[in-house]
């Protein structure tokens, strides 16, 4: 069963759950619920990127903690419980097999953008290898912060995207 067919079936506070891994801003989880049952995947991605895109930067700051440093699952395991570690596990299979010296890059470069920017960096991980987010993220380091932050939105909303559609 897809998720998304779990949120629109389960009692309230399960499907707040099943929602809060796909996305950890409150406002999000209360507005998703709102508007069950969806009836469809596409009507529940419509929904979600409608509603995500309808929060202040207050709420995605919210979601964003809600993510581990890119290369770092062990944190999200500890905080947030095996299911969201395992999404994180998936997204993030590129980190498998890299080097020591790009893993440390992205460790040093994850604290610069949290300096420059207040908040982790946000990347939809799918399908990358663990230099082509370094690279990205060195790249990124150069944005203002306005451009930044709905760069960073439009990134959680393809992993909130693709975590809706994950069979569970």
């Amino acid at each position: 069963m897809e998720r998304w067919q779990r949120i629109d079936c389960a009692p309230a506070a399960e499907a707040a759950g099943e929602l809060r891994i796909c996305c950890g801003a409150e406002r999000w989880v209360s507005r998703m619920l709102a508007r069950r049952p969806f009836g469809s995947l596409e009507a529940a991605r419509a929904a979600a990127r409608e509603e995500w895109f309808a929060l202040s930067t207050d709420d995605w700051k919210q979601a964003f903690v809600h993510h581990p440093r890119i290369g770092d699952r062990s944190a999200l395991r500890a905080r947030f419980g095996e299911a969201a570690a395992v999404s994180s596990a998936r997204e993030q299979s590129g980190i498998s097999g890299a080097d020591g010296v790009v893993l440390q890059r992205l460790l040093e470069s994850n604290r610069e953008y949290e300096s420059r920017f207040g908040y982790l960096f946000i990347v939809c991980a799918t399908g990358k290898t663990a230099e082509q987010m370094l690279q990205i993220l060195r790249e990124r380091l150069t944005n203002h912060p306005d451009e930044e932050m709905l760069i960073a939105a439009a990134e959680h909303a393809k992993i909130c995207d693709s975590r809706l559609a994950a069979v569970v």
